[in-house]
């Protein structure tokens, strides 16, 4: 029987931990709020003190912990106790540069560091939905696909370097977030006029984002601003949001509208609303 260390049980790591278990694999579990691995070990999980004990007679180990310095103080205890050859596969959301610091840190130790983020809730790791990238050396990859596929729906395989799967997780991320808050401000707006957010949220899901992110999007990253929606007057509506809202609290909108007003006074009024990307992609000559 396959041995796996999993180290954070919150959430997303408890139900991953339920679905190894249903997979009859055997799952050596460590959590820094030892009270979270309880229910884990009713369904067959061995509690685990430390890391280093997790860690021991796994054949890999994974990591759902939350942020660079977690996975960093995990790793110290940790790596001592793993058997030569045993991969590390991370599935934190961390940055890019502390991912990329880990692998180069610990290849010098030998130890294969695979970086691993999900998009994944806790209902997707239970039925092996949603998506997982992933990087870290080609043939540990390679090895290791046939154990990371029933963890997912989708397993995404990005090389070798592990900034490109946990900056796409930011990316990602971003765009959830920046949904949700935006989201919010709308419903509000729709309330300040009387408009129930069931009735929002009816006209919103069947608006053509998709074509939006596509068409806009692709002339921002060529740097095209030509206006075909100019910033100036996207910014007046902005402020007819925010006044429509009354004193609703908002999240996105305004600061939004402080970065129209920024650009506006550089000049760009004129440019049309994709220029908000100006400062990371130069208009095209």
């Amino acid at each position: 029987m396959t041995t796996i260390a999993w180290l954070g049980t919150g959430l997303l790591g408890s139900a991953f931990v339920e679905a190894a278990l249903g997979r009859s694999l055997r799952v050596r579990a460590w959590n820094r709020t030892a009270a979270k691995l309880e229910p884990l070990v009713a369904r067959g999980a061995v509690p685990c003190a430390t890391p280093s004990e997790c860690a021991r007679d796994a054949q890999r180990v994974h990591l759902c912990l939350m942020d660079d310095a977690s996975v960093d103080a995990v790793l110290e205890e940790l790596v001592p106790a793993l058997a030569a050859g045993v991969p590390v596969v991370d599935h934190t959301t961390v940055t890019p540069a502390g991912a990329r610091a880990r692998a180069s840190r610990l290849g010098a130790m030998g130890v294969a560091y695979i970086s691993a983020p999900v998009f994944m809730g806790p209902i997707n790791a239970r039925q092996s939905t949603g998506r997982m990238l992933c990087a870290g050396p080609t043939p540990v990859l390679e090895s290791l696909s046939h154990a990371l596929r029933p963890m997912t729906g989708d397993l995404v395989l990005l090389g070798e370097d592990h900034g490109v799967p946990t900056a796409l997780k930011l990316v990602g991320n971003a765009m959830i977030i920046g949904v949700a808050g935006c989201l919010a401000d709308a419903f509000a707006l729709g309330q300040g006029a009387g408009i129930a957010p069931e009735d929002v949220q009816k006209f919103v899901t069947g608006f053509p984002f998709a074509n939006i992110v596509a068409g806009r999007g692709a002339r921002m990253i060529q740097g095209d601003y030509a206006a075909s929606f100019e910033l100036s007057m996207a910014r007046k509506d902005v402020k007819l949001m925010v006044e429509t809202a009354g004193d609703r609290p908002l999240g996105v909108l305004p600061g939004l509208g402080a970065r129209m007003d920024a650009l506006v006074s550089e000049g760009h009024g004129g440019d049309d609303l994709g220029v908000l990307s100006i400062a990371t992609i130069p208009a095209k000559k």
